[in-house]
């Protein structure tokens, strides 16, 4: 009897330590092929957060007064997966001017209108290694705008929109679809735009040149303000992941599931984002993070990983080509540690 009750603490001990080996084994299987579970993601933006919240590289936009003003210790990141999980950290409710990011959802909006091959042929999808604001490329490059993500580009984008020579229709059905892609209503702030609208003599120059080689399909003086209006939107850092997350879903908006982007245009919306999302700035960008991404002088960068999830950081201060120093950093740790890397082998 006794030796029986010693058998089946023998077989009891085995079972158990066997048990335990295999679960280490089923732990260690699942964390490494599981980079970006719900839990990994949570611990990665927390240590992107600590680990840049201390940098002060860089400044904020001076040439448009309301930028400068902004706090720029204001930091906060945010990620969206594609079936609508959240995750945040750091200052997500503080609403920024979305400023060039805005450019993505519009030219969302003229493909849904005219279709791609429209815009490849009206603006073009070329990087032009040049700023984002530059005339000297509309002179030199053939006279055409090259990119959506430029200036010259994104005026002559929101002049392709719908309906032609009707402002308050345009905006209207503008405002509505960058409602649709943040999924919520939001707002222009009226400071940023007034402060935009007095200061926009540079972009009042590239429409009008624009005018004069018949590239804008409009009104340049109604482009021209719309393009503006959609660069002064407040938005939060979770919405613009949200904006991000909808590109990575093909279209799809993972909050409200409602569809606003054909998924057959969505390669051609990243591939201007890859091309000069981040302006002269975008190859390194491509060479060192490996996934589309727009940047913002407000300060926000959204990154959009096709498939997967939208990230998006917000701090301030800028880098001189325009893209914020803190958001560079963080999505460049977070790609690294999940493995996000759209030209990695681990694909």
């Amino acid at each position: 009897m006794k030796r029986k009750v010693q058998l089946s603490r023998g077989l009891f001990l085995k079972g158990f330590i066997g048990v335990l080996i295999l679960g280490g084994l089923l732990f260690s299987f699942t964390f490494s092929k599981d980079e970006i579970s719900a839990e990994n993601i949570d611990l990665v933006i927390k240590e992107a957060y600590e680990k840049f919240k201390g940098v002060k590289e860089g400044k904020n936009a001076d040439y448009i007064p309301y930028l400068a003003k902004v706090d720029p210790n204001l930091y906060g990141i945010a990620i969206i997966t594609t079936d609508g999980h959240v995750h945040l950290v750091g200052d997500i409710k503080y609403e920024f001017g979305i400023e060039s990011i805005s450019k993505v959802v519009t030219l969302a909006l003229a493909m849904q209108d005219r279709g791609p091959q429209v815009i490849k042929d009206s603006i073009g999808a070329n990087a032009t290694g040049l700023p984002f604001n530059s005339i000297t490329a509309l002179e030199t490059l053939g006279k055409e705008p090259q990119n959506p993500m430029v200036n010259a580009g994104a005026i002559a984008t929101a002049s392709i929109v719908l309906p032609k020579n009707n402002k308050a229709e345009k905006w209207k059905k503008m405002h509505n679809y960058f409602n649709k892609f943040a999924g919520r209503e939001i707002k222009v702030i009226d400071e940023l735009f007034k402060s935009e609208m007095e200061t926009n003599q540079r972009n009042k120059s590239i429409a009008i040149l624009l005018q004069s080689y018949n590239r804008i399909f409009d009104d340049p003086m109604i482009a021209l303000e719309l393009y503006t209006k959609q660069c002064s939107f407040g938005i939060n850092t979770k919405d613009l992941a949200v904006m991000a997350a909808t590109l990575a879903n093909n279209g799809v908006n993972p909050m409200t599931k409602e569809k606003l982007v054909e998924a057959k245009d969505v390669p051609e919306i990243l591939s201007v984002m890859s091309t000069a999302g981040l302006y002269e700035n975008t190859g390194e960008w491509m060479y060192t993070v490996g996934l589309p991404a727009k940047s913002g002088v407000g300060g926000g960068i959204m990154a959009v990983v096709p498939g997967k999830m939208g990230i998006a950081v917000f701090a301030p201060p800028l880098d001189p080509a325009g893209n914020s120093v803190k958001a560079q950093k963080a999505i460049e740790f977070i790609a690294d540690k999940l493995s996000l890397n759209l030209f990695s082998a681990k694909k």
